[in-house]
């Protein structure tokens, strides 16, 4: 097949793929687009127009136009359009997502969009991913068909089309089980030495207020960077919080005593009151300076370091035996928060309508995979068959 004269991963200097404002000739197809229904003049102009639907959900534009600008690149190296795709290029694509070769020209560090090294991936992408890249994408064909830019979706045709795109995925199993999580909790409230410095203090006030918001209220990283204090209001003497989620979805989550007691202590902290005004416009987590907020990338920073401050504590007290634990805590991630919190509340006993309202899920069947009651219910009844189990009495002689 014919290629394109640029390497894919190191773009030509000013060219963006899929830039917010499309730049045009990544891909041009004189064909492609004949009776669309949007002004475009190539495919990477016509992607960003299907981006631009997302533009209020900057999260989901930023995953989008990754796996977009993927495929566009791995297009170019085909020497195909958007309007050539086929059926059997779903399945090169795929194997070719499982393992971008060759990894010199895909694969590196983070860089900036720019940069002259700047490269597509970071490493090959697990099962998990590649079936949710292929879930946005069919999403960008089937737009694209409706507005005309292609003629058909080649997702359509693929035979185990559930198996691949139903994005209901298994039960979650990026969480921290309850033993683990208790002991987690109670090593965040380790006292902090006699004699610790104001900033000592200060970070261990703040730590404990991240993790237990986290956990009381199953907020999304960015949520917790966006929080304001004004964000958290008295209504009829309970507590509720104010989010704005996907999509920019306003909804109110009800505030349990421990989060309330949060709150207050946080701002004794900082000097406050220990009610909130509900016109307060601060951040709600702050920097060092008490006074700035911090963004979802250091954010998601202080949650690792603890994750694994925790971990070294936790193999280093119990040895051999807090190894698993440790494990897990070293794996974990901001967004194992917001599973174990949803998981908890689930096996609390939290009805499926609250919790999903809770969780801001627009489907009860993705709010239901926190559900694990069936599993070990089955788990129960299984273990009633044993190698060591007396044959029952039939009464034959």
């Amino acid at each position: 097949m014919g290629r394109m004269k640029e390497e894919p991963g190191v773009h030509s200097a000013g060219r963006e793929p899929v830039p917010a404002d499309a730049v045009p000739g990544l891909v041009e197809l004189p064909a492609a687009g004949q009776g669309a229904h949007i002004a475009a003049r190539s495919d990477a102009e016509a992607v960003a127009r299907w981006l631009a639907e997302y533009r209020a959900s900057p999260r989901t534009l930023s995953a989008y136009r990754r796996e977009a600008e993927r495929l566009l690149l791995w297009l170019g190296e085909q020497g195909l359009g958007l309007a050539e795709v086929r059926r059997e290029h779903l399945d090169a694509f795929e194997a070719f997502l499982a393992d971008p070769v060759p990894r010199h020209r895909w694969v590196g560090p983070p860089r900036p969009r720019r940069a002259a090294d700047w490269k597509p991936f970071r490493g090959p992408l697990s099962p998990a991913s590649r079936r949710q890249s292929l879930v946005i994408l069919q999403g960008l064909f089937a737009w694209l068909v409706e507005a005309g830019w292609v003629a058909h979706n080649p997702f359509r045709l693929m035979r185990d089309k559930r198996r691949r795109l139903d994005n209901r995925q298994p039960d979650i199993e990026r969480y921290l089980e309850r033993p683990l999580w208790g002991w987690f909790w109670a090593w965040l409230n380790r006292p902090v030495e006699e004699g610790a410095s104001p900033r000592v203090r200060y970070e261990w006030q703040r730590r404990r207020l991240i993790f237990g918001f986290a956990y009381l209220l199953a907020p999304r990283i960015s949520e917790m960077s966006a929080a304001c204090m004004g964000d958290f209001h008295r209504r009829e003497g309970r507590w509720w919080w104010r989010v704005t989620g996907k999509g920019s979805k306003v909804a109110r989550v009800p505030v349990p005593p421990d989060m309330a007691t949060l709150l207050t202590e946080w701002r004794l902290a900082l000097g406050l009151a220990a009610t909130p005004q509900t016109d307060d416009a601060t951040p709600l987590l702050r920097a060092l300076d008490g006074r700035r907020g911090i963004g979802d990338n250091r954010l998601y920073r202080l949650i690792r370091e603890t994750f694994r401050e925790a971990a070294e504590t936790l193999e280093a007290e119990q040895g051999e035996g807090g190894r698993p634990g440790a494990m897990r805590l070293a794996a974990a991630t901001p967004h194992w928060l917001r599973h174990t919190a949803l998981t908890h509340q689930a096996q609390a006993g939290v009805e499926l309508r609250y919790l999903a309202a809770t969780a801001r899920h627009s489907r009860l069947d993705t709010t239901s995979r926190y559900l694990h009651a069936e599993d070990e219910a089955w788990h129960r009844q299984q273990s009633r068959h044993g190698l060591d189990q007396q044959e029952p009495d039939t009464g034959a002689g």
